[in-house]
């Protein structure tokens, strides 16, 4: 039997591209291959189970972090539409494993920030934006989200066992 949350999304379609069904994917995984290379994919509408789907092709948009994805069956622009808003997802027991100092998305997102050498709970990480700079967006206790760069120098420790990270932000960043 599928579970349908035992998969992790590496990517969102936003968006159909065209008249003859590629669509836009926003990538939030740092591997391209699952992006170009064809083959067997799954693609999920909220908290339904993954349907299987064949990349045809896929290619970077240039100047942005998007790609163009061609999907086998999605042949115009109606049934790209239809599918703006799900996720793109892989198997979560198909992670590639990682470096000590490399995280995967999903195991930040939930993750208690705490501050100071008390290790005082400020809040919790919501998102992981990704661009030039990562940032993580942390949502404070009191309700106000902050961004907050991912660096050793601001976030110089993660634990993702006992799910906590601390951060030590420079002044007024989590006043901004």
């Amino acid at each position: 039997m599928i579970d349908k949350d035992k998969w992790m999304s590496i990517g969102k379609i936003v968006s159909a591209q065209g008249l003859k069904g590629d669509i836009r994917i926003k990538p939030n995984s740092d591997f391209p291959e699952r992006f170009i290379k064809p083959g067997k994919r799954w693609i999920q509408k909220a908290d339904e189970l993954p349907s299987e789907i064949q990349l045809v092709k896929g290619k970077p948009m240039p100047g942005k972090s998007i790609y163009i994805l061609s999907i086998e069956g999605i042949s115009n622009r109606n049934s790209a539409e239809k599918i703006i808003g799900w996720n793109l997802v892989i198997p979560e027991n198909s992670r590639p494993n990682m470096s000590n100092d490399e995280y995967h998305y999903l195991d930040l997102i939930g993750l208690e920030t705490k501050k100071g050498p008390e290790k005082t709970l400020i809040g919790f990480v919501t998102d992981l934006i990704k661009g030039g700079n990562d940032l993580l967006e942390i949502e404070l206790i009191e309700g106000k989200k902050v961004l907050v760069p991912f660096v050793k120098e601001i976030i110089p420790e993660i634990n993702i066992k006992e799910k906590w990270l601390l951060i030590n932000p420079p002044p007024g960043l989590l006043e901004l």
